[in-house]
């Protein structure tokens, strides 16, 4: 939580004694900038999503637009390691042929991988 008040994304309430709390709306926001951090969003585009949103209703076009910009990305990161994995698929389902001899000694990944493309 320091962390997030550090980088100015959240703003504790104060009781009495000047004790830090944070209401359910605090965490709440907390919730929803750990989703924006998931989606591999930079902490540059966190904190200029904060800034916009600080602003009110007038930057919702904004706001919209860097998070299209994001979930782009995202869906971008998804595939490449998407494609990754089957790859790793490909190669323990070669792996499990050699050793139990369905696939032959001499074929290597790459013939066993050129079947697939």
């Amino acid at each position: 939580m320091r962390y997030y008040e550090r980088e100015e994304l959240i703003i504790p309430q104060r009781d009495q004694n000047d004790r830090r709390y944070y209401t359910k709306h605090d965490i709440s926001w907390i919730g929803f900038l750990l989703h924006l951090k998931g989606t591999g969003m930079s902490m540059n585009e966190i904190k200029e999503y904060v800034h916009l949103r600080a602003q009110g209703d007038s930057t919702i076009k904004q706001r919209a637009q860097l998070l299209k910009r994001v979930k782009k990305r995202s869906l971008s990161q998804i595939k490449e390691m998407e494609m990754h994995l089957e790859v790793l698929s490909h190669k323990i389902d070669w792996y499990d042929g050699k050793l139990d001899h369905s696939i032959a000694d001499s074929e290597s990944f790459a013939d066993y991988l050129s079947k697939f493309e």
